[in-house]
């Protein structure tokens, strides 16, 4: 392959994956519009007209923000590569360090800190304008900026050793770099699977153990009856930041934590909660957590075997807009284009994670009751004005969780089955 033809071939996968993101944003935009006059008959008790039509507009508001950030991404990339951005920011490295480690560290972070500060206004506008319009914002700017120089230092703490360790053994380990590479990412993402929990999600949120004895004690009886072991159950203060709730497992082993958002509790009912604990035991007890970690090392070592494949093609590199063959150019540039190949693939792994969210309704259904799931679901969709009416296709490409009518009609049926 030339260099011509593989910058034809990105440009085109580029714009084509443009192309069907703004479609499938206009099929989005037009289903919900056209749903949004009335209830949709198996909510209608207990979802009135006024949040199905604020849930509709917070969804066109959010597709149409996308649909903005969808096209700045693709001028932002098409800078970056194809029109010598890449290759101005390693001549521009190259000036102030003959180090070859230094200079392809400081050419892959001055990309990752120039995207984020372009990026950043976006960030600002959705949190501050779109979020606060639909009233979830609760962050004020100054902690937004404390959680961005937070995010910053311990980037700087893990990332850079990171970084300069797979570029050295990209430069010393020969032809099988990409084996021991990948010997290192699974380390360090099975590292930061256990000093997680305890150490940096809570210089972002406070974590207090649960209080409610007789909810605890619930909880408790229904992590026996289901044979399961958590280092604590963990109340999170989700609300100085949001309004949305949530509830999730973190930690991996020993460290495993139960951890609600304050918001949650407070929307809840105690048997609503059960069922929503009872649907994240379920992703562990079918294992859900580790087949999803176990496929993400299967892929990175086959894309870091392409990447070896690649890291001496003079047409990959040219095509790409960048003259300078480097370990670190090769490594930046891959990660960038690797996207634009993998884009059509996404509805695949939306269906294995639907999949996975149909099993843990099950495994909620058989140890609490179904209805009281679908009761709490209902109010989630509510409160975080998640639309009824997702467009089909949109929603099969997109979506991880099932569509709200499916979901529920699913959970109804196996409640009457019981």
């Amino acid at each position: 392959m030339t260099s011509s033809q593989f910058t034809a071939l990105f440009v085109s996968a580029l714009l084509t994956n443009t192309v069907v993101k703004l479609w499938l944003a206009w099929r989005q935009l037009d289903h919900v519009a056209s749903h949004r006059a009335e209830v949709p008959a198996a909510f209608r008790e207990k979802i009135d007209l006024a949040a199905h039509q604020k849930a509709a507009d917070y969804t066109r508001a959010l597709v149409r923000f996308g649909s903005v950030s969808v096209l700045f991404d693709t001028i932002l990339l098409l800078g970056f590569t194809v029109g010598g951005g890449i290759q101005w920011l390693s001549d521009w490295t190259g000036l102030l360090s003959g180090n070859i480690l230094l200079q392809g560290a400081a050419v892959i972070v001055s990309v990752l800190i120039l995207q984020s500060l372009l990026e950043m206004p976006f960030d600002l506008y959705r949190t501050f304008n779109l979020e606060a319009r639909f009233g979830f914002n609760k962050m004020t700017l100054k902690l937004y900026l404390i959680d961005g120089l937070k995010g910053l230092l311990l980037g700087a703490v893990f990332g850079l050793p990171l970084l300069f360790g797979v570029l050295w053994l990209m430069e010393k380990m020969g032809e099988l770099w990409w084996l021991y590479v990948w010997a290192v990412w699974v380390t360090f993402n099975l590292l930061m699977l256990f000093i997680y929990p305890s150490f940096i999600a809570p210089l972002f949120n406070k974590f207090e153990p649960l209080q409610d004895e007789a909810q605890k004690s619930r909880i408790e009886a229904l992590l026996a009856k289901c044979g399961f072991a958590a280092s604590g159950l963990f109340v999170m203060d989700g609300s100085k930041r949001s309004t949305h709730g949530n509830a999730y497992f973190t930690g991996f082993g020993k460290t495993k934590r139960i951890v609600f958002f304050d918001t949650l509790l407070a929307r809840l009912t105690p048997n609503e909660v059960d069922a929503v604990l009872a649907h994240e035991l379920g992703h562990f007890k079918h294992r859900h957590v580790l087949k999803r970690i176990a496929l993400t090392f299967a892929v990175s070592l086959g894309f870091l075997w392409l990447l070896a494949q690649l890291l001496h093609a003079d047409w990959f590199f040219h095509g790409l807009g960048v003259t300078s063959q480097t370990t670190a150019l090769a490594l930046l540039l891959f990660f960038m284009a690797l996207p634009v190949f993998t884009f059509l693939l996404h509805p695949v792994a939306s269906a294995y994670s639907r999949k996975h969210e149909f099993e843990a309704d099950a495994y909620a259904a058989q140890h609490t009751n179904a209805k009281d799931l679908a009761s709490a679901l209902v109010k989630l969709y509510q409160d975080n004005a998640k639309t009824l009416t997702p467009d089909p296709v949109y929603a099969s490409f997109y979506e991880s969780h099932p569509p709200a009518p499916i979901r529920i009609a699913h959970l109804q049926r196996t409640g009457e089955s019981k």
